[in-house]
């Protein structure tokens, strides 16, 4: 995009506030990370600059969870205006009554890191030991902890369209998906 996604207007607004908007009635803490701390300071809310920086997305993972302060940590990313609070209430459910470490969706398309719910206390440590044995890549530490995937037709339950993976990476994309908002807002009146 050329630009720093989570500030892109979308119907009227930044994009990062729509998704805080859809999340914030799910959650009880709220951490925006950010290497552009200045930028984003007019949400108000706790802001983290990267604690390894020049680590990619792995990275970025690695310092929300360590910001957290809860058991439980839902990561959506910045772009994703569709994002689920409903699918993320399952995902949390599913660790809450069970074992695992990593509730994620399966999209279909493969794995969603970035609209996941992850247990601090035992992805953390996974995730450091992957960046510090120099592997970067999102779920190069997957294989150290009990994950447990949603599939596409459990999926279906929380989101029936399965838009909210939907990211915005192109100017085309980021109209498409404000005509979609705007298709649904109005179909929901």
């Amino acid at each position: 995009m050329g630009q720093d996604k989570g500030l892109l207007p979308f119907l009227g607004q930044p994009l990062i506030q729509r998704v805080i908007a859809r999340l914030a009635p799910l959650a009880d803490e709220l951490i925006v990370t950010t290497n552009h701390k200045q930028a984003y300071q007019f949400l108000g809310l706790p802001l983290v600059s990267d604690t390894l920086p020049g680590r990619g997305a792995l990275g970025g993972l690695y310092t929300a969870l360590r910001a957290a302060n809860h058991a439980l940590v839902a990561v959506v990313a910045c772009d994703m205006p569709f994002a689920s609070p409903t699918l993320l209430a399952a995902l949390r459910d599913l660790l809450s009554s069970g074992t695992a470490d990593l509730a994620i969706p399966n999209s279909g398309g493969g794995q969603e890191p970035f609209h996941a719910v992850y247990r601090r206390q035992t992805c953390l440590p996974a995730i450091e030991a992957a960046l510090m044995a120099d592997l970067w890549r999102v779920d190069a530490w997957f294989a150290q902890v009990k994950v447990v995937a949603m599939q596409p037709p459990a999926i279906l339950r929380y989101d029936p369209q399965m838009i909210c993976f939907r990211n915005v990476n192109t100017p085309e994309e980021l109209s498409e998906a404000e005509r979609l908002a705007t298709a649904l807002e109005y179909q929901s009146e």
